[in-house]
């Protein structure tokens, strides 16, 4: 089964000219938008998406506006309004070392230098300088987990477990 990841959220039309407004949900917009690329559109209660070819991108105030091959009138367009873009995990780019996609650390099990269990990882908080990782414990408990180089020493995407440094009044 294929796995799909958002990259935006088409909100309205722009224009008449076939143009989409995107609420983007990407890190990488000007990769993901590219002319030429390839995106997937899901419409709402279809469960097969749409193949769209990027014809054009630009910013506008808060918003990416996207154009695609073959859909030149806002006729075209209409109907896709809150729809939702994806792209297949195969065109999911390569991350340097040290960091991830959300996918990967949620669900991981989060442990101590000594291999005592904490819990699993079941959000991500972006709120600023970094990332904080909420872990569900077993009693039911939440903790949370900032994303730094003095709490979490290792990842391991192959075993989906994430070894911390239980720093003082981490789990308080």
């Amino acid at each position: 089964m294929e796995r799909w990841f958002n990259v935006g959220k088409i909100v309205n039309t722009h224009g008449i000219n076939g143009e989409v407004r995107v609420i983007s949900r990407t890190d990488f917009p000007e990769k993901r938008y590219a002319k030429g690329n390839h995106l997937s559109l899901f419409l709402k209660g279809n469960k097969e998406p749409i193949t769209l070819t990027v014809k054009s991108h630009r910013k506008h105030k808060n918003f990416d506006l996207l154009s695609f091959e073959g859909y030149s009138n806002i006729n075209d367009v209409e109907s896709w309004k809150n729809s939702i873009l994806k792209v297949s995990a195969d065109q999911l780019e390569e991350l340097p070392e040290g960091e991830y996609y959300f996918h990967e650390i949620i669900g991981c099990t989060v442990i101590t230098e000594d291999g005592s269990p904490i819990g699993i990882v079941n959000d991500i908080l972006t709120p600023g300088a970094n990332d904080v990782w909420v872990v569900q414990g077993k009693d039911g408990k939440e903790f949370l987990i900032p994303y730094i180089d003095d709490v979490v020493l290792k990842v391991s995407k192959a075993d989906k477990t994430i070894v911390i440094n239980l720093m003082e009044g981490l789990l308080d």
